[in-house]
């Protein structure tokens, strides 16, 4: 138990003082080169983090940001951001590619489809089907019947008390 709280804040004044070292106005808007910045800077002081420490301080120190340059996989290929998924729904006679293309490209030129996820179904609105309006009580009717209520429940109170 203390062993490892004294592991862990040694790791966190390694981190801390790693950190100290770097320039915080700057902003880097490219990936590879903040991590390769971040890499020559533990290896100038000597520091050896777990790739899972690294992870967690590029992450720490990462934010969105539109401008910056877009993030690219091992292949070159555009990273896939999680956070814009979406879905749609396709009309069930209609086909998805067409649908994508006409309805959904000229909004989000970038946009992408994992059609492994694609699902097949009816979405059938049981309240437009189903539901039967009824008109709501008027303010007279529901007035009466609180006040037929308040002389049902007089003498309860003083049943209860006097008891």
């Amino acid at each position: 138990g203390f062993k490892e709280i004294e592991e862990g804040e040694n790791l966190q004044k390694q981190i801390l003082g790693m950190l100290a070292g770097m320039d915080a106005s700057k902003i880097h808007k490219n990936r590879p080169k903040f991590v390769e910045i971040l890499e020559k800077k533990t290896e100038e002081l000597g520091l050896r983090f777990k790739a899972s420490v690294m992870s967690a301080i590029f992450n720490a120190l990462s934010e969105r940001d539109e401008t910056a340059d877009v993030c690219l996989d091992k292949d070159g290929k555009p990273e896939h951001d999680s956070e814009l998924r979406d879905c749609e729904k396709v009309p069930l006679g209609e086909d998805i590619d067409r649908y994508f293309k006409r309805e959904v490209l000229p909004h989000v030129p970038d946009a992408w489809m994992d059609r492994s996820k694609d699902r097949i179904g009816y979405e059938i609105n049981l309240t437009k089907e189903f539901y039967k309006f009824k008109p709501l009580r008027s303010l007279e009717e529901i007035r009466k019947d609180i006040l037929v209520l308040e002389r049902e429940t007089e003498g309860l109170m003083g049943e209860v008390l006097d008891g």
